[in-house]
């Protein structure tokens, strides 16, 4: 059966224990700490490196060439976009296709803070940070050049799990920044935090147990970061907490998000592609709306993140299990069921499933979603990460050989007892010349994931815009009408 011991997603046990820390100078960039081992070694795959070497100009050409109901200029104007808040973004997709043969890709969330650089091959071999270096330079350097009146201090990488990748952020800006970069654990729970925030300015406890001021933070902060990070901060920071409420670690927000872009795209031929969403679902709804979807249906945890809080519905033992539980908020969302063509969700613009991955050896075709990194700078959103993750189960015909969620989960981290986070590695696919054939993409695929994560992306930040007042402060009665979840609401610090 469904893992259904999710539901308190991103909760996890109060700890005692100091959180780390470290210090990394200049020059401390190792490959081997920063990369997955496999990664190491791997050569990417020539149709990815060529697709991240367009320029958004020929991206733009070659789109809509395919698609000429769709606007040119209003396209290369969205991927020139320059973002205010959500700056560095990952898009997950699935690959799609309906009765009729129609494929697409279709974007199931999108997440600030995003993981992936320790999946992703080098461009460059010689460049041994890879894509570290470049969302840096992109998206954090030029907030250093905006020296803020009055406000000192060093700098630093905050973290609540993965660890390879917030010390490969740290030692990558510790070169392009030429100063020692603190590299601060602060996760949910901790009794003695190293990371505080005082009138707006974070502050660090180094290993000598004393207070540091901060002017810019690179945020690795992931679960809940809306509980001890304020909204408005005098400490620079990437990506900063509205990003998270607005529909990068909200589905809710996000949802919506989508929606009123879509509704303001509806002109350029442009859309945002997701399945049939229903938001602000109490529990004694959701049954409800899973009979609307035809008893097929994907329940989620609107803040939870790291493929916690997801529940895959496909009988009515799972809707029961799923209804039994204790849940840490008032509301959810309840998306349709992408599964096989023999089984997905009922909805009034018809039934998609999965494309999934080229049949083994066996014959077995696994589903599996598409991580899109982007970051945005002076010129716009540009390509960062590419990589995959596959379900642990193929995909079959018929219901009730395996469990829901091991054929069409695909999330790779996993919660350990302690409050710790690990990752199944393998299912992991990589853009390189051993695994990107098995995902069945080509070039044009890859392009339309890339400007459904940029129209993703940028649809969180207008709403981004929205929620904040002139002052630099969140407009709460608007965030309150948009997401009326108290258990929400009184965890956002001020």
């Amino acid at each position: 059966m469904q893992n259904f011991d999710n539901t308190q997603a991103g909760a996890g046990p109060k700890t005692a224990r100091d959180p780390s820390y470290e210090r990394l100078a200049p020059g401390s960039f190792e490959s081997v700490r920063h990369f997955y081992p496999r990664v190491l070694n791997a050569q990417i795959h020539p149709m990815a490196r060529f697709f991240l070497s367009l320029g958004n100009d020929r991206i733009v050409t070659r789109y809509c060439h395919l698609n000429p109901r769709v606007d040119p200029l209003a396209l290369s104007d969205i991927l020139a976009y320059q973002p205010r808040y959500f700056r560095w973004a990952g898009s997950d997709l699935l690959h799609v296709t309906t009765e009729g043969g129609n494929r697409k890709m279709v974007v199931i969330e999108t997440n600030s803070c995003p993981s992936g650089q320790k999946s992703m091959p080098l461009y460059e071999e010689n460049e041994e940070q890879g894509s570290y270096s470049i969302n840096l330079k992109r998206c954090f350097m030029p907030m250093l050049s905006k020296k803020r009146r009055g406000l000192e201090g060093g700098l630093a990488v905050i973290y609540d799990k993965n660890l390879m990748e917030a010390s490969g952020y740290a030692s990558a800006l510790a070169d392009l920044a030429d100063e020692p970069v603190h590299l601060v654990e602060f996760p949910d729970g901790a009794e003695n935090p190293r990371a505080r925030f005082v009138d707006g300015v974070l502050e660090i406890r180094d290993d000598q147990d004393e207070w540091r001021p901060i002017r810019s933070a690179f945020r690795y902060v992931t679960q809940r970061p809306w509980n001890r990070i304020p909204v408005h901060t005098k400490t620079q920071i990437l990506n900063p907490v509205i990003s998270c409420l607005a529909g990068g670690r909200n589905k809710s927000i996000g949802a919506k998000a989508y929606e009123f872009y879509n509704a303001e795209l509806a002109p350029t031929g442009l859309r945002i592609y997701t399945p049939e969403t229903h938001w602000d679902v109490s529990l004694a709804e959701v049954p409800l709306w899973v009979a609307k979807l035809g008893g097929l249906a994907v329940i989620k945890v609107p803040y939870a993140n790291a493929g916690q809080g997801v529940y895959t519905i496909t009988s009515p033992e799972e809707l029961a299990a799923f209804t039994k539980l204790e849940h840490r908020y008032d509301r959810f969302v309840v998306q349709s069921l992408i599964g096989n063509s023999n089984w997905s969700s009922t909805t009034p613009q018809g039934r998609l499933f999965h494309v999934g991955t080229i049949p083994n050896k066996r014959r077995m075709s696994y589903v599996a979603d598409l991580r899109v990194m982007v970051s945005g700078g002076a010129d716009g959103y540009r390509p960062l990460v590419l990589y995959a993750r596959r379900a642990r189960r193929p995909l079959v015909n018929s219901l009730g050989e395996y469990s829901s969620w091991d054929m069409l989960g695909t999330n790779l981290s996993v919660r350990a007892e302690d409050g710790g986070w690990g990752s199944d590695t393998n299912r992991l696919l990589l853009v390189d010349r051993k695994d990107f054939n098995s995902l069945g993409l080509g070039l044009d695929s890859l392009i339309e994931a890339y400007i459904q994560s940029v129209l993703a992306a940028v649809a969180i930040d207008r709403m981004a815009k929205r929620l904040m007042s002139s002052k630099g402060t969140l407009r709460r009665r608007l965030f309150r009408s948009l997401n009326d979840d108290e258990a929400l609401i009184g965890e956002i610090v001020k």
